[in-house]
C-alpha cells in the first residue's frame, strides 16, 4: 500500500537560542535583554546591576527580520529573559 503524501506546508524549526534572547510584547514590539548578565558582576555597582533587568526595544529592521525568520512562532513562547 503506498504511503500517503503529506499535504500543506512543512513545519519550521525554531532557533532556540533566539527564543531565549528575544520576546514580543503585546503590541508586537521586539524586545531583548541586556548583555553582561551572565557572570563576573562582583565589582559592578548595585545601580548598574539593577539596570540589567531592563528590556530594550530592538530598533533595526534587518535584525527584526532575521529574528522573525529564526523564530517564526515567537509570539507563542512565554517570556524567559
Amino acid at each position: 500500500m503506498p504511503r500517503k503524501q503529506p499535504t500543506g506546508k512543512i513545519k519550521l524549526k525554531t532557533h532556540k537560542a533566539t527564543v531565549k534572547r528575544f520576546r514580543v510584547t503585546g503590541s508586537g514590539k521586539l524586545v531583548r535583554t541586556k548583555i553582561g548578565k551572565g557572570h563576573l558582576r562582583r565589582n559592578t555597582a548595585k545601580r548598574n546591576k539593577a539596570l540589567f533587568s531592563e528590556m530594550l526595544e530592538v530598533k533595526g529592521t534587518g535584525i527584526i527580520k532575521r529574528v522573525h525568520r529564526l523564530a517564526p512562532y515567537l509570539k507563542k513562547y512565554k517570556a524567559k529573559p
